[in-house]
């Protein structure tokens, strides 16, 4: 029975120190990130990265994103209700990470649409027919074209404009400098340089009130 006691003491200890190991390491690499963003911005935010509110916004919220990905249509809300929330406090930024067979396609798509000023409203539009375009099973990049008619576009110029080659550019750029963040999945966030230390919903808000607050 003692030695049984010891074993479970044992298992305790090295449980308790890899905990502490984990939250130590974390840390750190928040840190080194944080460090990051204040020398490195670039890493952050490219010149060419779509963004939503101030420059000099308290708070940027950078999330690396991919159209196709429905963890980031789940997402998506959320987002939307906090810049709703802390409007004017935060400045979101937008960076890509194309995991998935149709992501490229998608975002060029994306960028065309941004040409004419409908950035925001064609993502939203991405992400609300996922389930048809996107399904993993099935999936059909073409009904996209379906849906866009819904927006205020010139369909023809969408279709040319996404073939610019320097789409192709943003986007090897974005999976470059995501690599160098650690970046492995969507959606991603950095919160002033900071990652996501939980995900969830609450954990984004939370770190989002820190940096507001200080």
């Amino acid at each position: 029975m003692q030695k049984s006691h010891k074993i479970i003491a044992a298992i305790v200890t090295v449980i308790a120190v890899f905990a502490i190991s984990a939250t130590f390491y974390k840390k750190q690499q928040a840190a080194k990130l944080g460090f990051m963003a204040n020398e490195n911005h670039k890493l952050f935010e490219r010149d060419y990265s779509p963004s939503l509110g101030p420059d000099d916004a308290k708070v940027v919220l950078v999330e690396f994103l991919d159209p196709e990905c429905e963890s980031c249509r789940a997402f998506s809300p959320y987002v939307k209700e906090i810049m709703e929330k802390y409007e004017g406090q935060i400045k979101l930024v937008v960076r890509y990470a194309a995991f998935h067979k149709n992501s490229a396609y998608a975002i060029s798509i994306l960028e065309a649409a941004r040409k004419q000023g409908q950035y925001w409203q064609t993502l939203d539009l991405l992400f609300k027919s996922q389930p048809a375009w996107g399904n993993h099973h099935n999936p059909r990049p073409d009904l996209i074209w379906n849906y866009l008619t819904t927006l205020e576009l010139d369909i023809d110029k969408v279709k040319k404009d996404m073939h610019d080659p320097k789409f192709m550019e943003w986007i090897k750029q974005d999976a470059e400098d995501g690599k160098t963040l650690g970046v492995r999945g969507t959606p991603t966030f950095f919160i002033n340089g900071k990652p996501l230390e939980r995900f969830s919903y609450q954990q984004l808000e939370l770190q989002i009130r820190e940096e507001l607050n200080k």
